[in-house]
């Protein structure tokens, strides 16, 4: 079975982005959530994750408004699928108007 993490960046404080909410899907399914530390990560996400399609929904709208920043983007959604048995790390580098995403190790 894989695990996963994940770690949010946010590129205009140049700093991690604490206190984000984390959804974590499989289909219509929610599995877990959580929301990022001080150091912007979430170290565990779901129990063991077996092999298909997943979907992380990263609240990116009430974190910037939480900051009185306008942002384009209420949520950020990246879907990734799960082939070997690895430990998978989805990292998200964020803006008010743009984000990036990557496999991360």
């Amino acid at each position: 079975m894989s695990t996963l993490s994940t770690h949010v960046l946010d590129a205009v404080a140049g700093a991690p982005a604490a206190g984000i909410a984390v959804v974590l899907h499989r289909d219509a399914e929610v599995l877990d959530s959580g929301t990022t530390d001080d150091d912007g990560r979430i170290a565990a996400l779901g129990a063991e994750l077996s092999p298909g399609t997943y979907r992380l929904v990263f609240d990116t709208g009430s974190y910037f408004a939480q900051r009185r920043i306008e942002s384009f983007y209420p949520e950020v959604c990246v879907t990734f699928v799960v082939i070997e048995e690895r430990h998978y790390h989805v990292p998200l580098l964020l803006s008010p108007f743009a984000f990036s995403t990557y496999r991360g190790s």
